[in-house]
Order: C-alpha cells, then structure tokens, then sequence
C-alpha cells in the first residue's frame, strides 16, 4: 500500500471532474472504490469533503489516501502482443525510475468517447506500476513520461506542475509569424468552433481569447521564435510553453497570424501550402526534467510528415535554435 499523499493538481488539469482526474492517475483502481473514498471522507479537495463531480482547479490540494499498488490490485487488461510490441518500439529513453516515449500523431493518450485504444491503456507493456506523468493532444506527436513507480510520478509531477520541466515545441505554420519571436500572453478560455472557413468540426469545445476577468479565464504564456521561413508561406517555429493551457501554443499561434499547418480547429483562410500533408505539424521535441540524479534531457525524432515537411519547404533540422534566455 502507497501511504497518505496530497497531491497539488497542475494546470494541465485544472477544470477537470475529481473522479476523471483521479481515475486518470491511478487507472488500477475500481470506481466503485472511488466512490467509497468520497462516501467516506478519505479524498478530499483542499481538506473539505468532496464529491465525484466537483471540479478540480490548478493548485488545488487533493488527499489521495493509501492505495493498493497495481501489483495489488486485479490484474490488468491484458492486452496483444503486436501492442506490446508497438509500445516498447516508442520508448526512446528510460532509467531506474523514468521512460520517455515518442508518441506518434493521432493516439490518444487516454481513453474518453469512442476512443478504445490509448497510451494508457498499454502501458503494462512498459512493466506494472507505471503511470502517466503528463498528456499530449492527440494529433501532437513527441516525447511523453511515464514514471515506473508512485514515487518517481510524484516527483516528476512537480517539476512538470512548477515548470521546472523545460519543454520544446516544433511546429511548422501557415503562413510567417508576426512579430518573428519573443513572448505572446494573455487569457484564455472555453468557448465554440464557429464556421467561419466552413469547418466541419464547427460547434466543437475549442479555446479563446478572452479579457482578464472573464468566467473560466485562464492566462498563458508562450516563448516563440521562427528559425527559418518559406517565403511567406510557410515558418519552422520553435515554441516554448511558460505555462500549460489547452491547446495553448495552437492558439497562439493563430493569433500571431500563423496557425498551426494542418490543424483543424485553429484555422486561417489561407490554403496550405503545396504538398504538406493535412495532418498537424506540432512536435513536443524536446524535455529537460531534472531528477534526483540530475538532470535528464530527451529528443524526440520528428513524425514522417513532418520530416516530408521539412524537406519540401527547404528547412534544415540542423539549424541552430536561439537560447531561450535571449528570447524572454
């Protein structure tokens, strides 16, 4: 059994049900035991007594009572061999305490509405015990953690919640930023897709640009610089998250005027350049986490069709990428 812990919930989870948000790291447990933790007083938000549905915010303090660990608990769905496989071919770090995956473009990292298979659904194929430290979108390819055990996910968890995990995006964009870098800032929040260039996904939960003060107003922050350009069509963007908002960087980059190629629910009226394929070309490249044993840092090799990409708009990959220092 874990002991007592009091977990802090980051922003990448703010707004989330406390049952979804528990279930989601600690999938080993049954929800009928979920429920009884609440019945019973022994998960609590900020101390106070909780039910199920009440809604998670950043920096909230969970009380996780002792749990089972999985090795304890039923054994898991078993799943192929050909997933096994799958998932050990996307392991592109790992130590005692840590795996870094490359995640590919469109898996889910976690199941929800009419999605069946997900990364976490397959993680016994890494080993028992291991847990997600963080999520990606599923049409973002690139590094993803995983801890192989609660006490190197809850270390892990705070770096990422304090922003000591230092993150790097590549995106390739329609059409050239402007200004060409620095930081973009501001509020953000839920709204609707509309149809303003005919999306089919029109009426979708996508995020806004909202004032200070708006309900659900949630503030972002982004370091950006444009390493090379096509012309005006077209710009490799390196982008550095200062904070953890949905869809944060694919927002801000339309609102620089440069949405993200491909992607379906940040748009411009603008054609996609020639040839580039309709898929979304974002790519958690690189993180740096320090652990215990010092820091750890990781690359992941870019998706095919963004490497196509590269090729076609005349971009080098080996191009050097400014300090961030100089950019903030």
């Amino acid at each position: 059994m874990s002991g007592v812990q009091i977990i802090t919930v980051a922003e990448d989870d703010s707004g989330q049900r406390l049952d979804r948000w528990f279930k989601r790291r600690f999938p080993h447990i049954p929800h009928g035991r979920v429920e009884k933790l609440l019945r019973t007083g022994q998960m609590r938000i900020n101390g106070k007594r909780s039910k199920g549905s009440d809604r998670v915010e950043a920096g909230d303090d969970i009380r996780v009572p002792p749990l089972p660990e999985p090795t304890e608990a039923k054994s898991e769905k078993r799943i192929s061999e050909s997933d096994k496989r799958f998932m050990q071919d996307l392991v592109i770090y790992q130590d005692r305490d840590l795996i870094a995956l490359n995640k590919p473009f469109g898996l889910a990292v976690q199941g929800g509405t009419n999605t069946v298979r997900h990364i976490d659904g397959m993680l016994t194929a890494l080993g028992r015990g291991c847990r997600l430290v963080h999520r990606l979108d599923r049409d973002t390819s690139g590094v993803l953690l995983i801890a192989k055990n609660v006490k190197a996910a809850a270390w892990a968890g705070r770096a990422f919640q304090s922003r000591q995990a230092e993150k790097t995006y590549w995106g390739i964009t329609n059409g050239v930023p402007h200004p060409k870098g620095g930081e973009i800032k501001g509020y953000m929040a839920k709204g609707k897709l509309d149809n303003r260039f005919g999306n089919k996904h029109m009426g979708k939960e996508i995020m806004i640009p909202v004032r200070h003060g708006t309900e659900g107003a949630k503030h972002a922050r982004t370091l950006y610089q444009t390493v090379q350009t096509a012309g005006v069509t077209a710009a490799w963007v390196a982008m550095q998250p200062l904070t953890g908002r949905t869809h944060q960087l694919r927002v801000h980059m339309q609102l620089l005027g440069a949405p993200i190629a491909g992607d379906p629910k940040y748009m411009t009226d603008r054609p996609l350049p020639g040839g580039l394929d309709s898929k979304l070309h974002l790519h958690a490249r690189t993180l740096v986490l320090p652990t215990p044993n010092g820091d750890i840092s990781v690359t992941a090799p870019l998706p095919r069709h963004m490497l196509e990409a590269f090729d076609r708009l005349g971009f080098d990959k080996n191009a050097p990428i400014d300090d961030w220092d100089e950019i903030k």
